[in-house]
């Protein structure tokens, strides 16, 4: 009996809405870096970098919050990707600031931590603006833009 309720408990935990947007969430972070992070590589520009990267996860967080996370109907897909890009270019201005100030601009303020090493200054900025990003996507994804529920 007590499996079953610490099964249950599991279950709710991992079906929850909030729960999902985090796996996910970190599913788009991944893509997001493994995009960013040769990208920087090869070009040393930061905000080259963080808008080619940006693009790319956020394709894939929509079609992965619109069916996965937020459990949409099939109707209405166009206008909430829209919608969806649109929020998420204001959260790409907030990548782009961080990129230009902590990476471009005032690299000392991270890189007094790592040796001025601009490689790892750019990771930490980006799991820096990456949080700020996802918690903010979140609110946005959650209360203007997946409202379509299918019926359960």
């Amino acid at each position: 009996m007590k499996k079953l309720m610490h099964y249950e408990t599991l279950k709710k935990i991992v079906t929850h809405e909030a729960s999902k947007y985090i796996f996910f969430g970190v599913l788009t972070t991944f893509v997001y870096f493994l995009t960013r992070t040769p990208l920087f590589f090869f070009t040393k520009e930061a905000t080259f970098s963080a808008v080619i990267a940006n693009i790319i996860a956020i394709i894939f967080a929509f079609f992965t919050n619109d069916h996965f996370v937020f459990n949409q109907k099939r109707q209405g897909w166009l206008k909430r990707f829209v919608q969806f890009f649109i929020a998420r270019l204001s959260t790409l201005a907030l990548d782009l600031l961080l990129a230009f100030l902590l990476v471009d601009q005032f690299p000392d303020i991270i890189g007094r931590f790592v040796g001025n090493n601009h490689d790892m200054i750019n990771f930490i900025e980006t799991i820096i603006s990456q949080f700020l990003i996802m918690a903010t996507n979140y609110i946005i994804s959650k209360f203007f833009i997946f409202k379509n529920k299918k019926e359960s």
